[in-house]
């Protein structure tokens, strides 16, 4: 009779409640956070949705009463973003022009390196990583002297192709540490195997570790693209005053001294300037946290 008593009984572990103490602590304090970023954001798309005698009024929180997309239109177009009037698209396409090619390159380099640095080792690959992780804790500014001789001695200072060097360079440091973690936590067994079948190094790479990175490269991507697009200091020094990307134009269009300043078509060219970073975000922000999970160093 026990013994069915006892069999009885529930098992496992205690349900827990949806609204423990710990939880509305969590909760609570995402709710903060949430409110805390997303209250900026509100108050530009509205004053980038009004007229500048509504903006006069001094209400920054209340929404417009007569909604206008001219704001948007003028910070698009016709804008002046320092010796020009042609809006913030100018250097949106600049911005592109340096994106593109500068995320391509450094993540197939810094992809490449962290697989070599894993599981091909070599004589010296130690010191080569650890020169690696130092670079990627050097301040940009230190370095900046040096790069405007060298670009200038390469014929490359003032271009996009000097942007897009600086950038490929900078971003390989950061990216094959997060390469060579990934690749680390890897089953060891499936490049045992791959080596007895007589795969070579790009084999390898290209048919068995390149499948199984999805995660990883999604990580790499969004951290070179937000990293690249809201760089202000390379561009504004290296691109030259035809190559302004967009977030060196955008502080031309805030800054500027002459004229009235016009709050709705500044924070009109601020949400274009921030579209993309936050698209990215937007739309790949839970791979972003599974390939940094996965990335993660084991053991």
């Amino acid at each position: 009779m026990s013994s069915s008593l006892s069999s009885a009984e529930p098992r496992g572990g205690r349900p827990k409640r949806f609204l423990s103490p710990t939880s509305i602590m969590i909760y609570s304090a995402l709710l903060v956070a949430a409110i805390y970023y997303l209250i900026p954001l509100y108050v530009m798309v509205m004053t980038s949705l009004k007229g500048m005698p509504e903006i006069r009024l001094g209400n920054v929180f209340s929404p417009p009463v007569e909604v206008t997309f001219q704001p948007w239109a003028t910070a698009w177009n016709s804008a002046c973003t320092g010796l020009y009037c042609e809006g913030i698209k100018v250097g949106f396409f600049n911005s592109m022009k340096i994106l593109v090619p500068s995320v391509i390159f450094s993540i197939i380099i810094a992809s490449v390196n962290g697989y070599a640095l894993s599981n091909w080792r070599f004589k010296g690959s130690e010191l080569f990583f650890t020169a690696l992780i130092f670079g990627a804790f050097i301040p940009y500014q230190v370095m900046l002297y040096p790069l405007v001789i060298i670009t200038r001695q390469l014929g490359i200072f003032g271009t996009l192709t000097g942007v897009i060097v600086i950038h490929t360079i900078f971003g390989m440091p950061i990216l094959t540490l997060l390469f060579r973690n990934y690749f680390v936590s890897l089953p060891p067994e499936l490049f045992k195997a791959a080596r007895v079948d007589g795969a070579g190094f790009w084999r390898i790479f290209l048919q068995i570790m390149l499948p199984m990175s999805l995660p990883i490269f999604v990580v790499a991507v969004i951290l070179q693209v937000t990293g690249i697009w809201n760089d202000f200091l390379f561009g504004v020094i290296f691109a030259g005053t035809k190559n302004f990307p967009m977030t060196v134009q955008l502080n031309n269009i805030v800054n500027s001294t002459q004229g009235v300043k016009e709050y709705n078509v500044n924070m009109a060219a601020t949400i274009l300037t921030g579209a993309v970073p936050l698209l990215v975000y937007f739309f790949s922000g839970k791979y972003f946290v599974r390939g940094i999970a996965a990335g993660a160093v084991k053991g």
